[in-house]
């Protein structure tokens, strides 16, 4: 899948030349964001792109890599990226079905969460991986990925609630799987949200 993208209105850290227009593939942009250092992060992490189906209606959004992904280079590849593969599988989907990413594109400093420049820093990436995959139903996993989409919008009332980001898009909130690795209380509540994520994209007829 190809999309044309003019760098230089997404974000000023891209040092491409005004009405420059670059043909990208997603293999192509992982390529670029391992030759980029705009973010400090990248000083001592490795970068960690989005993966999964170019063609996904959906697509799921995270925080930051963390330890696991950092080593391999991949997202969700960790302990709440196998929590994440049991709740994909309880509706029926893979992981080669979606496309999965982070807000951030490199894993802070023993997985704090990431600050408001970093996540600014790596936003472009983000927008680019959107404006590639295209999807038509974004699931932010927790609350620094919905903040990007809605930033008045709290975790803990939007999840497993569709919210109309326009005509083309839904955003499908979803607390991150992390957050039932360290609260067991909120298991059922990811597994409630999946169901009615499944239910809206069986209602409304996107199954890949």
């Amino acid at each position: 899948m190809i999309i044309v993208i003019q760098f230089s209105i997404l974000h000023s850290q891209f040092s491409i030349l005004n009405s420059v227009f670059m043909t990208l593939t997603i293999p192509q942009l992982q390529d670029k964001l391992k030759e980029w250092k705009g973010c400090e992060l990248a000083k001592n992490a490795n970068p960690v792109l989005g993966e999964g189906n170019p063609n996904a209606d959906i697509m799921f959004i995270g925080e930051a890599p963390g330890a696991k992904e950092d080593e391999l280079g991949r997202p969700f590849v960790g302990p709440a990226g196998k929590f994440l593969d049991e709740l994909l599988e309880s509706i029926g989907f893979k992981r080669e079905d979606v496309y999965i990413s982070n807000v951030v594109k490199y894993r802070p400093p023993n997985n704090r969460d990431p600050l408001p420049e970093e996540k600014e820093q790596c936003m472009p990436w983000l927008k680019m991986e959107i404006a590639l995959i295209k999807p038509k139903v974004i699931v932010p996993l927790g609350r620094h990925a919905l903040q990007h989409f809605f930033q008045k919008l709290s975790i803990t009332n939007a999840h497993g609630k569709p919210q109309k980001m326009n005509d083309d898009v839904t955003v499908f909130p979803i607390y991150h799987p992390a957050a039932a690795l360290h609260n067991g209380n909120l298991r059922q509540a990811l597994f409630d949200d999946f169901s009615a994520l499944k239910k809206f994209l069986d209602e409304n007829g996107r199954a890949n």
